[in-house]
């Protein structure tokens, strides 16, 4: 069942990683002994994604018109559904464009066109700037700027995850969306970097090497991926935040602030779905359509 809350009624704890105690170990010897070493080593498993444990179980829409578009000398594979004004889905880290689709169908219904498209390193599309398995928020919004600049003006971002994420930072960098729709969001990568530390057991002086490393390689300081610092720099779209309490991923903590620090922004706060069955809720479904299409 879903509610709207102005604010979530607890909070989760949130389990993104995770480390065996050999790795653990490591760490803490080169924390002490090596931290540039420590550094490097994290850098590659923090932009390294995960391998998927199962093969996408079937789609909640017809085939689309694919498409391929070459952004920075990579190819991003995506399709497009139906007519009209255009909606785009957005997956997270490590997902892929049909985890959106249960969307599609609805939204086709009222007039729309949907875009979905697979990130650079993720399901369909080739490898980004780093090679396979590899990606990076930047990558993420780049990206949805191109596949947007294609397929016209975005009435509609509808953004899983980190790639919420990537959504507000495109937004922030000149990207104009009618609406916005941010399922499950992460608010601040730095956050998630100090879990990452503590997960891996490493300290202070492997940390600031590797925020160090993760600036170089994005190009940007760090805060300019904090989600709810961007709402209050740049005026963003009406927005609507959907977290659950039980999301073990991002935690609705996170959604929470986003709504906080984003002038006219929504949280809908829903219980029992976690992190990805919420994109296949049907209530979720039909309050993220009925905002979109407002």
């Amino acid at each position: 069942m879903t509610q709207v809350l102005a604010r979530p009624q607890k909070s989760t704890i949130v389990r993104m990683f995770s480390a065996s105690w050999p790795v653990r170990a490591s760490f803490r010897v080169l924390d002490r002994a090596a931290p540039g070493v420590g550094a490097r080593w994290a850098e590659r498993i923090w932009f390294t994604l995960p391998r998927l444990k199962s093969q996408p179980k079937g789609r909640d829409a017809a085939q689309g018109r694919p498409f391929t578009l070459n952004v920075d000398g990579h190819d991003v594979v995506g399709e497009v559904w139906g007519y009209g004004p255009a909606v785009y889905l957005v997956h997270g880290w490590a997902g892929y464009r049909d985890q959106l689709t249960p969307f599609v169908t609805p939204l086709v219904a009222r007039g729309y066109k949907v875009v979905a498209f697979d990130a650079p390193s993720h399901g369909d599309s080739g490898p980004g700037a780093f090679g396979p398995r590899s990606s990076t928020i930047p990558e993420f919004a780049t990206a949805l700027t191109r596949v947007v600049a294609i397929h016209g003006p975005a009435r509609v971002i509808v953004a899983h995850s980190m790639g919420a994420t990537a959504a507000a930072v495109a937004l922030c960098d000149g990207l104009r969306a009618g609406r916005l729709v941010m399922l499950a969001p992460m608010a601040s990568p730095l956050s998630y970097a100090r879990q990452f530390a503590s997960v891996l057991g490493f300290g202070e002086r492997t940390f600031r090497r590797l925020v160090t490393r993760v600036e170089r390689r994005v190009g940007a300081p760090m805060r300019h991926f904090d989600v709810p610092e961007l709402g209050r720099a740049v005026a963003m779209p009406p927005t609507l935040i959907v977290h659950d309490r039980d999301d073990l991923s991002t935690s609705v903590t996170d959604g929470a602030a986003i709504a906080a620090a984003w002038p006219g922004a929504r949280l809908h706060v829903t219980s029992g779905l976690g992190h990805r069955r919420l994109l296949r809720d049907p209530d979720v479904i039909t309050e993220v359509v009925d905002f979109a299409t407002a």
